[in-house]
């Protein structure tokens, strides 16, 4: 299975034209923390992923690719 978070990641990022220095004051991460995720240098911890499923009224299943919007 591929995960898909930096994908889905940077299409609601688009969808709702926030930058990277936006959303990690929406969900209380570092900016090169999203950074790190978009470039697919390291995966978001659990935590992370219901901070971004929860601001983005998406699933954690949808983030990381095993199910469609």
């Amino acid at each position: 299975m591929k995960i898909m978070v930096a994908e889905r990641l940077k299409d609601l990022m688009d969808e709702q034209n926030l930058n990277q220095v936006a959303l990690a004051k929406k969900i209380g991460v570092k900016q090169n923390t999203i950074s790190a995720w978009l470039l697919k240098k390291k995966e978001p911890c659990i935590t992370s992923l219901w901070l971004v499923a929860d601001y983005f009224g998406v699933d954690i299943d949808y983030l990381v690719g095993r199910k469609e919007y």
